[in-house]
């Protein structure tokens, strides 16, 4: 079997797609397409790309790529990933899924109708750190996990004012949509996904929004976000997500779980993108403190595993249903922020 052709749509994050596909050895990066045709140019340039289009579909006519990767705005997820499902593609998307839960479940289902993979890419997943928390959660260290708290939050992080990620009509959403994702993700997964049965959340814009009005810009997106989950079976979630909020750490990112036998938390360290794990338990009437060092076990990040269960014919990591539910858990949180009542997930 010769290698996986693979192309990307969206050179600003999907530089870091392309870069990924690279470094597996079944994996060929036949072409990108991106409708800024400067961007095209330098990135496909400094990247090597052997074919370059300003048109998404063009490309896929020509190309005929086995594997798609979207990693453009959020507002395009869905009929990009579409139309790369009906053009006998496999989709590797960009978080969040899509715009919204309906626009999600539409993905879903063309893909289980075109028989390809569609997988999203929650990349904090796919960490050592997060492998070895998954290993613990799975050989039933933690007992059962009764609440969970995920949060990333920057004190001022936000995207440029005027651009897609501040403005609702092409992102969705703010740091909820963009960051929230990400911890969201993680914690449900570590949790095993339970079935959520209702949220209460909130979202506001009280420090990016007059900051961007000051420099005459848009930007129509809460900065900042938090909901509470309850699921069926009796555990709860807390998430919170901001670009601006007054914390003392410029990034701010954990994940913590409460079980009957012990706690698990992972947080970032100096403000930045390493990580620590720690255990918290009780053995012989003793509280013990567990830090994670290396070396931990081994795991390739999503681009790799999305080629590996291309290659081998079997379902990606993260699967579509679950996208879906975050997708309704996000869409709750809005809801539930706009009227100021709890919102039931059906």
């Amino acid at each position: 079997m010769g290698k996986l052709r693979i192309a990307v749509i969206g050179l600003g994050m999907g530089r870091n797609h392309v870069t990924g596909f690279r470094r597996h050895p079944a994996a060929e990066v036949v072409a990108a397409a991106d409708t800024d045709a400067s961007r095209l140019e330098k990135i496909g340039k400094e990247l090597e790309l052997p074919h370059l289009y300003q048109d998404p579909l063009e490309m896929l006519r020509k190309e005929k790529p086995d594997i798609v990767s979207i990693a453009v705005p959020n507002l395009y997820h869905k009929p990009l990933t579409l139309a790369a499902l009906a053009a006998g593609c496999h989709v590797l998307c960009e978080k969040p899924m899509a715009m919204n839960a309906v626009e999600a479940t539409e993905m879903m289902q063309a893909a289980q109708q075109a028989g390809k993979q569609l997988g999203i890419n929650f990349s904090y997943r796919f960490s050592p750190q997060s492998f070895a928390m998954k290993k613990l959660v799975d050989a039933g260290k933690l007992g059962e996990i009764y609440h969970a708290r995920s949060e990333w939050l920057r004190r001022r992080g936000m995207p440029g004012f005027g651009g897609w990620f501040g403005t609702k009509s092409l992102a969705g959403g703010g740091p909820l949509i963009d960051l929230g994702v990400h911890r969201l993700d993680l914690a449900l997964w570590l949790m095993g996904y339970p079935e959520p049965a209702w949220v209460m959340g909130n979202a506001v814009n009280r420090i990016a929004g007059p900051l961007a009005e000051k420099q005459g810009k848009k930007f129509d997106v809460e900065d900042f976000a938090c909901g509470f989950i309850r699921f069926h079976n009796g555990a709860t979630l807390e998430l919170e997500a901001s670009w601006a909020t007054n914390v003392g750490e410029r990034e701010l990112m954990s994940t913590r779980l409460l079980g009957t036998r012990g706690g698990l938390l992972q947080r970032n360290l100096g403000e930045g993108y390493e990580f620590e794990v720690k255990f918290f338990h009780e053995e012989a009437g003793c509280q013990f403190d567990t830090t994670l060092h290396p070396p931990v076990p081994e795991c390739h990040d999503s681009y790799w595993s999305f080629v590996d269960a291309v290659a081998a014919e079997r379902p990606f990591e993260v699967e579509p249903r679950q996208g879906v539910i975050v997708m309704k858990l996000l869409d709750a949180i809005y809801q539930s922020a706009a009227t100021g009542e709890p919102v039931a997930i059906d």
